[in-house]
């Protein structure tokens, strides 16, 4: 099975002063996707830059070519499928048909109250993303749209002429809970995930190893349970977030061990986070750039 390898680049720094070279460079480097984080603020960050991810994609797309490009995630905490729908064909078309949407039911962390709303609970959150999802579907496919929902309403909205990708653009769907996962075999092109978040500060590896293989059978139950081959749909680990944490990065021979033994367990795409100083993400950039050129060579079949 071939490993794709990809980055996520946040949007923290101004264009002008290194926003735009980690863009151009991620294309140098020859990774196959650089997605950027679609968040008001994010955790350490809050206090600090941080730049929307639409505007960020679009000026990403007029300085690459063939890099595709995606958020990582979407959620419903701040947007509405409708507006949302309109931004998504604009930047499908500026780039030339290489977005990806990853999208998924949102979390509790600055933007679930941004708005001035109370933080959804967990059922409300996947409520909403079982209304947000197919609506979207829609709006990406057909040329006008009226619909009227529990939380989600459109009135004639029209989006033409639709996405350059046929028939829309790409969903990559993060989830781990049985209602997202239905999501993920109905709609999604690609599944997403970060691991299980408990294991992150005392699991071990071992444990999230898994842990996943558990998602992935839970995926491949619910892709079965609507007669879908699930090995329709790309799976993308987001990483980071599992017990290895940073250490896959520390050289070429860690993260080819790190990166296959996730290939066996049917991953198609590594997201790895682009280097950023004095924060989670630290990482020597050299070594990045080592990983980024060599390692695809030793994780082909």
């Amino acid at each position: 099975m071939s490993l794709r390898l990809s980055t996520v680049i946040l949007p923290y720094r101004r264009w002008h002063e290194g926003g735009r070279s980690s863009w151009t460079r991620a294309e140098q480097l020859g990774f196959h996707t650089a997605y950027t984080y679609d968040h008001l603020s994010w955790r350490s960050f809050r206090d600090g830059p941080w730049f929307g991810a639409v505007p960020t994609l679009t000026a990403a797309a007029a300085v690459t070519e063939r890099l595709r490009l995606g958020t990582l995630v979407t959620s419903p905490n701040f947007r509405h499928p409708v507006t949302l729908a309109k931004e998504l064909i604009s930047l499908d078309d500026i780039s030339g048909g290489r977005i990806t949407l990853g999208i998924g039911a949102g979390g509790t962390g600055f933007d679930a109250t941004a708005l001035g709303q109370e933080p959804w609970t967990p059922r409300e959150r996947a409520d909403r993303f079982g209304e947000f999802l197919p609506l979207l579907d829609r709006l990406l496919t057909e040329d006008a749209v009226s619909y009227e929902g529990d939380f989600y309403s459109a009135h004639e909205a029209r989006n033409i002429p639709g996405c350059v990708q046929r028939p829309r653009l790409p969903f990559a769907v993060a989830a781990t809970g049985p209602r997202g996962l239905r999501l993920a075999a109905q709609y999604g092109q690609a599944w997403v995930t970060t691991g299980d978040p408990k294991l992150y500060e005392n699991g071990t590896p071992e444990q999230s190893d898994r842990a996943l293989r558990q998602q992935s059978h839970k995926l491949a139950d619910a892709c079965a349970a609507i007669g879908r081959d699930v090995g329709e749909l790309d799976r993308v680990l987001l990483t980071g977030f599992t017990p290895d944490r940073s250490r896959p990065l520390e050289s070429v021979d860690a993260f080819v061990d790190f990166a296959g033994r996730h290939r066996d367990l049917g991953f198609t795409e590594l997201v790895v986070h682009w280097p950023i100083a004095d924060s989670d993400f630290t990482a020597d950039e050299k070594i990045f750039e080592r990983i980024a050129m060599e390692a695809p060579a030793q994780l082909k079949d």
